[in-house]
């Protein structure tokens, strides 16, 4: 992939992803909001689809982006789950999303109103 491929129209500073540059345009008080790809401009980009049929993934137009996506989509979505948490009943097929779900589970510290406790405060 060719790098800085996305250029500030404003600085003319090169920006290797789309959204890297819609950030930085918010620092010349531009509207950012990701604009749409007329055909001229359409960058054909690799399509990592997954292999399971029946899944909306498996579609190009659904397609993600990268190699590890796919292969986490696919654990997390058609693999076995094979790392389980010492403190519930959860399992899960990615290593990573049980370290994440081990930093909160069984620390319910707010109460609703209605008397359930909750991880977060947001979803009280």
């Amino acid at each position: 992939m060719a790098k800085n491929r996305f250029i500030c129209e404003i600085c003319h500073k090169g920006f290797p992803r789309e959204q890297n540059l819609q950030l930085h345009k918010r620092g010349h008080n531009l509207p950012w909001k990701l604009k749409q790809n007329t055909p001229k401009d359409e960058v054909k980009r690799k399509a990592y689809v997954c292999p399971e049929p029946s899944c909306i993934h498996h579609n190009r137009a659904h397609s993600l982006g990268d190699l590890t996506g796919i292969k986490k989509h696919y654990s997390r979505k058609h693999g076995e789950k094979k790392y389980k948490c010492q403190k519930c009943v959860k399992m899960y097929a990615v290593e990573s999303d049980l370290k994440a779900h081990t930093k909160t589970c069984g620390k319910k510290e707010y109460q609703c109103s209605c008397g359930t406790f909750f991880s977060r405060y947001a979803t009280c």
